[in-house]
């Protein structure tokens, strides 16, 4: 019989609270780092784009659309993997890591061809939407360079998941940080043909994205394949080697997460057709406050998936009582850490919007006072939607993902995105009404997801599951 971890013991001592608070922003912290780095990636894309020009910009977010959603998908369902992997790590039953991270790689390799299927067919897609001619074949252009690059940004996610599961975020984020420059210098390269390269505008901002992840890709596996402590996994061993039951887990526990964060990715797509229906200045200042809410939810999103990787150590050490207090230390952590952003955003709303608008022209008064608005009320939804997206971490942790779907889907649509169109529109609050629902729904799902995961952490007892036990 070996003891249990001091961090996730039964014990409720205030040691054991502020041990599990610095394991899990050890963790979070360079987690959600990784994702600012990621979208500054993406920053770098849309500034080099618009050089290209308006039409070129507009053709690229248009592809972009079409691309987003299916990133989304993809990586929400690759979450079932830092909960497998955390599991089988607590258990020490290491050939099950070998084993989770083959069928995932099997996952993303059943998925390219019909996401590749899906790219190609982009322009008749935009066109049967009405979009116009001209930008739908400029955006069948990006979509036909950025779509070799999908496998490789599952691949790194899922590596991604690997290294955080064993606490080891940061070989991820420090890549990420060196690929920004390196994306950089290869939009340069293949968008407006320097280094004395073809200009290829579109097609070569895809093709420098999937570049670029493709070598991201093949960098981070090179590291964990020649690791000490990872060579110990074989994890390209017997890749051909099946395991059916594992694969329809990982389709099981992830799926539904997936469409969870597509339904989340349509929530905030879906404010912004509203408000565009409402007026120019109010979607010109919902796009600035959305960037800020984007930022901040990077923090919340990194402490998501640390509760999902301390949760699911527990869970499979055998240890309910951790797994309780890791779930009830991280959703604390995930509604605190939001404080400095909920109070940046209510009062000092304008010097943050004259970061993208020029406050002293009378021009742009009407969308700077838009965006103040609309900062405010998420700053008072930050919370919620910090509280929400660890809640759901949290709870994958204890593989619980398919009720969790069900609270989102309902949460985002029947009661944000309608309680959004009754406020904008027959009530007449406009795109405060729009961001009214927003919170509406955010909070909704909230206290769902925390009462969920209050009744699956109460099912956790010493009776129920076995104190860990060596080998």
């Amino acid at each position: 019989m070996v003891s249990p971890d001091p961090i996730l013991s039964a014990s409720r001592a205030p040691s054991a609270y502020a041990t599990e608070v610095r394991a899990t922003l050890a963790l979070g912290i360079p987690i959600a780092a990784t994702q600012l780095a990621q979208m500054m990636l993406q920053t770098t894309d849309v500034l080099m784009t618009g050089h290209l020009g308006p039409e070129a910009l507009a053709a690229a977010q248009l592809g972009h659309n079409l691309y987003f959603p299916v990133f989304v998908t993809i990586l929400g369902t690759l979450f079932a993997s830092s909960a497998m992997f955390a599991q089988e790590l607590g258990g020490r039953r290491y050939k099950g890591v070998r084993r989770t991270f083959r069928q995932a790689m099997w996952l993303i390799l059943a998925v390219t061809p019909l996401a590749w299927l899906y790219f190609g067919h982009a322009e008749q897609m935009l066109l049967a939407m009405g979009q116009d001619p001209v930008l739908a074949a400029r955006a069948q252009t990006y979509c036909d360079g950025v779509m070799w690059g999908l496998p490789f940004m599952a691949g790194f996610a899922l590596l991604r998941n690997f290294i955080a599961a064993h606490g080891r975020p940061r070989p991820a984020m420090w890549l990420l940080a060196v690929g920004i420059p390196v994306n950089a210098a290869a939009d340069y390269a293949l968008m407006f043909g320097g280094f004395g390269l073809p200009r290829l505008e579109l097609y070569g901002l895809g093709i420098a994205t999937s570049l670029v992840q493709g070598a991201m890709f093949f960098v981070l596996l090179a590291y964990i394949l020649r690791d000490r402590r990872y060579r110990r996994y074989m994890l390209l061993v017997r890749f051909w080697r099946s395991d059916w039951p594992r694969f329809r887990e990982l389709w099981v526990l992830g799926l539904p997460i997936g469409l969870t964060k597509l339904a989340e990715a349509g929530l905030f797509a879906a404010t912004g057709f509203l408000i565009g229906l409402i007026g120019v200045a109010e979607l010109a200042g919902h796009a600035v406050a959305l960037q800020f809410a984007a930022i901040a939810f990077m923090i919340p999103f990194g402490v998501a998936q640390a509760a999902t990787v301390r949760v699911g150590l527990a869970v499979g050490r055998r240890d309910p009582d951790g797994a309780v207090l890791a779930g009830r230390v991280a959703t604390l952590v995930g509604v605190l850490v939001m404080v400095p952003s909920a109070l940046i955003y209510v009062f000092c709303g304008e010097p943050l919007v004259s970061l993208f608008l020029d406050t002293g022209d009378p021009a742009e008064y009407a969308a700077v006072g838009h965006a103040v608005t609309y900062l405010a009320i998420a700053g008072l939804f930050q919370f919620a939607d910090g509280g929400q997206s660890v809640a759901a971490g949290a709870l994958r942790g204890f593989k619980d993902t398919r009720v969790p779907m069900i609270i989102a889907l309902i949460g985002y649509w029947p009661v944000g995105i309608g309680a959004a169109v009754l406020f904008a529109f027959p009530m007449g609050f406009g795109g405060e009404g729009v961001w009214a629902g927003l919170a509406l729904g955010l909070f909704v799902v909230w206290v769902m997801l925390a009462l969920r995961l209050r009744r699956v952490a109460g099912r956790q007892s010493p009776t129920a599951v076995p104190a860990a036990v060596s080998g």
